[in-house]
């Protein structure tokens, strides 16, 4: 399939059938997701795949005890948008998914956090190509995920990818039109 129908296909999944892909289909994307270009081809990222269901559920702990602070001081247009859609501090698709992929960021590296989610990029679109849903989700307390999973100092938690079989029904959100985001030669 090609990049735009991928790109046109791909949501966000939030819930996952208890199937567990083959762990090849995961390093497949990973494959794509390393050919993703960096800041002097640093290649500034580092991928933990996590299948420990011990450890998925410590993860889910840790980032739910971040999300109850942050939901109770959440207000204004993000808090509306999430209440309006039903989300909450509860993140069962951490403990749910069959594998959990963290991406970290080797911040001693020039553009190590941009070049990171352009792999980010490569991978969402080769998971889908696979056909594995994932979400990105960034904890509000990265810190304490990275000492959990050891990480060396210098890198640093962009995300955490819960992937497996999609089982969402919900439909993906509407994109902007093109020439709503385009414009020639000045803003």
């Amino acid at each position: 399939m090609c990049v735009p129908e991928l790109a046109k296909r791909r949501k966000t999944v939030r819930k996952f059938m208890p199937d567990k892909p083959p762990k090849e289909d995961i390093l497949k994307a990973i494959e794509a997701a390393k050919e993703a270009p960096s800041g002097m081809n640093a290649q500034p990222w580092h991928f933990v795949i996590i299948e420990s269901i011990e450890m998925k559920k410590r993860i889910r702990e840790v980032c739910e005890e971040g999300e109850r602070k942050f939901y109770e001081k959440m207000k204004g247009k993000l808090g509306e948008w999430l209440q309006e859609r039903g989300f909450t501090w509860e993140k069962p698709f951490l403990s749910e998914a069959p594998y959990l992929v963290l991406v970290f960021a080797d911040v001693r590296a020039p553009f190590a956090v941009q070049s990171t989610w352009l792999a980010i990029g490569y991978l969402l679109l080769a998971l889908e190509e696979e056909g594995l849903g994932t979400v990105t989700y960034t904890p509000p307390n990265p810190k304490e995920i990275e000492e959990l999973v050891n990480a060396p100092k210098h890198y640093k938690l962009q995300t955490i990818l819960p992937i497996g079989y999609p089982n969402d029904e919900k439909p993906k959100y509407e994109r902007k039109k093109l020439g709503d985001v385009v414009s020639f030669n000045s803003f």
